[in-house]
């Protein structure tokens, strides 16, 4: 690991996650905008890292070459993202040291989602949490984020953001990738990000109160009044 010089304080490290079409991108856009109008040296990371080696299996994954969701199983798909993770993590550890501040969209936040909604009973969700956390943070010796921001949509209303995208690489002309297409799926994982939210006390906005979305400067309100305080 690489050691600060001069007592140089390390930097801070983000986490901008949520359920599907409620508007991560947008929302990590907007935070490292107003990081770096405040002085602050910020760098971004994407996961998955679409269109790179790293993200083939996961690239493979979503467009269902594999089989369904549920036939993949939650760790078998966990691997598939965390070795995507792993392939960044040297230099994200390298950032941190030197004092810059990452944000990130999506992180390891996203597999204890999306792949804890496979899973039933609270007593097997975390055992499958701790060895998750193992494998991520352990194993692979990726960064632990200082925050994660929780962005929650109903599932019915983020298919129909999801419907809104533009076309994306990964998908080969689909709409929707596996999770996305799967409204059971996208309901499980739901229910089992707000369970994770909790258990790992992560900072939740709700985005769509009584089914209509708050608009991104709202969002973004909320946001820095958590970020802030690491900030300063």
């Amino acid at each position: 690991m690489v050691v600060p010089e001069n007592n140089m304080k390390p930097g801070k490290f983000i986490v901008i996650d949520g359920t599907d079409g409620s508007g991560k991108g947008t929302q990590t856009e907007l935070l490292v905008t107003a990081l770096k109008e405040k002085g602050v040296q910020v760098v971004v990371t994407d996961f998955p890292q679409y269109g790179t080696p790293s993200a083939y299996f996961v690239e493979k994954y979503l467009r269902g070459e594999y089989g369904t969701a549920e036939e993949v199983g939650a760790k078998r798909a966990s691997l598939f993202y965390a070795l995507d993770r792993f392939d960044v993590a040297k230099q994200m550890r390298t950032w941190l040291a030197e004092g810059t501040y990452i944000v990130s969209n999506r992180y390891v936040s996203a597999s204890m989602g999306h792949q804890t909604g496979k899973i039933e009973g609270n007593e097997e969700r975390d055992k499958f949490l701790d060895w998750l956390d193992d494998l991520e943070y352990n194993i692979c010796g990726i960064p632990r984020p200082n925050e994660t921001i929780f962005l929650y949509v109903p599932p019915e209303v983020g298919q129909k953001l999801v419907d809104q995208k533009e076309s994306r690489a990964y998908t080969q002309g689909k709409k929707r990738d596996i999770h996305e297409a799967d409204i059971d799926h996208l309901k499980k994982a739901s229910e089992a990000y707000k369970y994770v939210a909790k258990k790992f006390n992560w900072k939740t906005i709700t985005c769509a109160p009584d089914g209509e979305m708050l608009s991104r400067e709202e969002i973004h309100t909320m946001i820095m009044k958590t970020v802030e305080p690491l900030i300063n």
